[in-house]
C-alpha cells in the first residue's frame, strides 16, 4: 500500500508537471527572446523548479523500493503528501505566468510537444517491431506448438499497450480542444480559435473506426463457431447426464458456458489480430501526419468531396469513440472500489501481472511471488525436515502457481516428500502458452518427475482452468477430468434444488476433490503427524495453513 501511494503520487505530479512545462515553457521563451529581464527571470525561476520538482518524480518512481538487497518501509508521508500538490502550485504558477499581460505577443500555432509526440509514438512502433523479431528468433531455437502467437505474444500485448496509451491521450487531448474551440471544430480552419492537438493523434482518432471494421468480420466469425459448438454439445450433455426427463433450457445453458469456456484459447488470435492491425493502421496514421502535415479531412480535400466527407466522418467518429472509451475506462476504475466483481476481476489481473518480478513490471509494486513464495518454501521445508512427515500442498488458480512455484524452491530431498494437488489451474493453458521458458512442457514435466506425487482437476465450464497435459510413461497421469459441472441435471432427493453451474468455482465442492486428496495422502505413505491436517490450502494466489 505504501508503494502504490508513492507510485500514485509521482504519476499524479507528473501530468500536472506536463500541463505545466506545455504551458510555462512558451511564455517563457518569449520573455527571453522579447529581452525582458524580470520576466525572463521569472520564467527561468519557473522552468528550474519544473526541472527540480521533475527530478523527484523520477527519482521517487525509478529509486524507491527497487533494490533487491535492502528493505524500503519508510513510509515516505512528504512524497505522498507534499509532491502532487507542489506539482499542482507550479502549474496554477505557469498559468498565472502564461497569462500576465504581454501586449507584443499574439499565441499561434499549436502547443509545445507535438513533435515530441510523433517521435515516442514512432519510437514505440520500432521498438515493438525489433521485440518482436527478438521474440521470433527464441521461437525458431526452441518452438513449442502450444506458445501463445509462435512467440509473439509479448509484443503483441505491448502493442496494444501502447495503442491504448495513444487512444487515452488523443481522447482527452480531442475533447479538451473541442471543449475550448466552442462551436468550431478544432484543427479544421475556418474561425476556430484552438490549433487543436496534435495532428498525429487525428490520424490515430480516425484509423479507429477502421479497424473496428477490420474486427468486426473475426468476432462474428467467433461468435457462429461458438453457437455452432454449442449446438454440437448438447447432445453430449444429455447423453453425458442421461436424464429421465431433458430440460431443453437446462441443456442449452449447459452447453452454452462449456462452449463460452473455450472462448479462453482463441484470445491469443484476436490479440494478435488487433496487435497486427494496430501496427500496420498506426504505422500509416504516422506515415500520414508527417507527410500531409494536416488533418485527414484537410489533407485528403483533393481527393475528391466523397473522400473528404469520409476521412471527416471517420476522424469525428473515431474522436467520440476515444472520448467514450476514456470515460468507460475512468468509470470502470472507480468502479473497484465500489463493486465487488469489478474488483474481483481487477485483482485477477493484478495478481497474474504483479505475480513476476519488477523486472517484468518496473512501474509497478513489487510483485507478491518475491514474499509469498520464500516464505511457503520455507515453511514446508521446515516442518518436513523438523518432522519428517510428508504433506499435500493444494492450490486453486492463482494458488496453484504459487503452490507450483513454491514447491519448485525446495531442495530436493524436501520436494519428495511433498504431493501437489490443482484445481482451476491457469499453470498451463494461461501461464505454459503465454510463458513457455517458465511453464512450458518441458519446466511443467520437470515438476512431476521431482515432485512426489501431481494431480490436477478440471473442469470443461471452467474459463481459466484446464488440463496441465502431462503424459509420461510409467508414472501416474496427473490431470483427473473434465470434472461433471453442475454435479447434477435436475432436481433429485440428495439435491433439491437445481445444481449451480460452478464454472471456475467452489472445487472443493466437488466429490472428487475429497477423492483425490486421501488418494494424495494414501500415496504419500506413512500417517502424518498429528499437529497438521496434512495439507496447506492456496487459494486465489494466497496460502495458509
Amino acid at each position: 500500500r505504501r508503494l502504490v501511494a508513492r507510485l500514485r503520487a509521482a504519476h499524479t505530479a507528473a501530468g500536472f508537471l506536463t500541463v505545466a512545462t506545455a504551458v510555462g515553457g512558451a511564455a517563457a521563451r518569449y520573455d527571453r527572446s522579447a529581452g525582458s529581464p524580470a520576466s525572463a527571470s521569472l520564467g527561468l525561476l519557473l522552468e528550474g523548479a519544473l526541472v527540480a520538482c521533475g527530478a523527484v518524480v523520477v527519482g521517487v518512481v525509478c529509486r524507491r523500493g527497487r533494490s533487491e538487497r535492502r528493505l524500503d518501509n519508510r513510509i515516505d508521508r512528504a512524497v505522498t503528501s507534499f509532491l502532487p500538490p507542489a506539482a499542482l502550485l507550479l502549474l496554477l504558477l505557469a498559468c498565472g505566468y502564461a497569462a500576465w499581460s504581454r501586449p507584443g505577443w499574439n499565441s499561434s500555432g499549436a502547443l509545445p510537444g507535438e513533435a515530441v509526440f510523433g517521435v515516442l509514438v514512432l519510437g514505440q512502433g520500432l521498438l515493438v517491431v525489433v521485440l518482436a523479431a527478438v521474440a521470433w528468433s527464441l521461437y525458431r531455437r526452441t518452438p513449442e506448438p502450444r506458445t501463445t502467437l509462435r512467440g509473439l505474444g509479448g509484443p503483441a500485448v505491448a502493442m496494444l499497450a501502447c495503442a491504448l496509451g495513444g487512444v487515452m491521450t488523443g481522447g482527452v487531448a480531442q475533447r479538451v480542444a473541442d471543449w475550448l474551440d466552442g462551436p468550431a471544430t478544432p484543427g479544421m480552419g475556418g474561425p476556430s480559435l484552438v490549433e487543436g492537438p496534435p495532428v498525429l493523434l487525428s490520424w490515430q482518432a480516425s484509423v479507429i473506426p477502421v479497424l473496428l471494421v477490420l474486427l468486426l468480420a473475426p468476432v462474428t466469425w467467433l461468435v457462429a463457431r461458438t453457437a455452432r459448438r454449442a449446438r454440437r454439445l448438447g447432445p453430449e450433455v444429455e447423453a453425458e447426464y442421461a436424464p429421465a426427463h431433458p430440460d431443453p433450457a437446462r441443456t442449452r445453458r449447459i452447453a452454452r458456458i462449456r462452449a463460452t469456456a473455450v472462448l479462453t484459447d482463441s484470445a491469443p488470435r484476436i490479440v494478435g489480430l488487433v496487435s497486427g492491425a494496430t501496427l500496420f493502421l498506426g504505422a500509416g496514421a504516422v506515415v500520414g501526419s508527417w507527410y500531409s502535415g494536416q488533418v485527414p479531412g484537410l489533407a485528403l480535400d483533393d481527393a475528391g468531396p466523397f473522400t473528404e466527407s469520409l476521412a471527416e466522418a471517420a476522424q469525428a467518429t473515431g474522436s467520440w469513440l476515444i472520448g467514450v472509451g476514456f470515460i468507460l475506462f475512468v468509470t470502470w476504475g472507480r468502479r473497484a472500489y465500489r463493486d465487488v466483481s469489478a474488483r474481483r476481476t481487477i485483482g485477477i489481473l493484478w495478481d497474474v501481472g504483479t505475480f513476476w518480478p519488477r523486472a517484468a513490471h518496473p512501474f509497478a509494486p513489487p510483485c507478491y511471488a518475491e514474499r509469498a513464495v520464500p516464505d511457503l518454501s520455507s515453511r514446508m521445508c521446515a516442518w518436513t525436515g523438523s518432522t519428517r512427515g510428508r504433506l499435500v500442498i493444494s492450490g486453486h488458480s492463482q494458488g496453484s502457481v504459487l503452490a507450483a512455484a513454491a514447491v519448485w524452491q525446495l531442495p530436493a530431498a524436501a520436494r519428495h516428500q511433498v504431493a501437489l494437488l490443482t484445481y482451476g489451474s491457469p499453470i498451463e493453458r494461461l501461464y505454459g502458452r503465454w510463458f513457455p521458458a517458465y511453464f512450458g512442457p518441458g519446466p511443467l514435466q520437470g515438476l512431476h518427475r521431482s515432485v512426489h506425487c501431481w494431480r490436477n482437476l478440471w473442469r470443461a465450464t471452467d474459463p481459466i482452468g484446464g488440463p496441465v497435459r502431462i503424459d509420461e510413461g510409467g508414472r501416474p497421469e496427473v490431470d483427473r477430468g473434465p470434472l461433471k459441472d453442475p454435479l447434477v441435471y435436475g432436481r433429485t432427493v440428495g439435491h433439491p434444488l437445481p445444481e449451480p453451474v460452478l464454472g471456475h468455482s467452489d472445487y472443493q465442492a466437488d466429490p472428487v476433490f475429497a477423492v483425490e486428496r486421501a488418494a494424495l495422502l494414501d500415496r504419500l505413505g506413512p500417517v502424518l503427524p498429528r499437529q497438521t491436517a496434512g495439507e496447506v490450502q492456496g487459494s486465489s494466489g494466497k496460502s495458509s495453513g
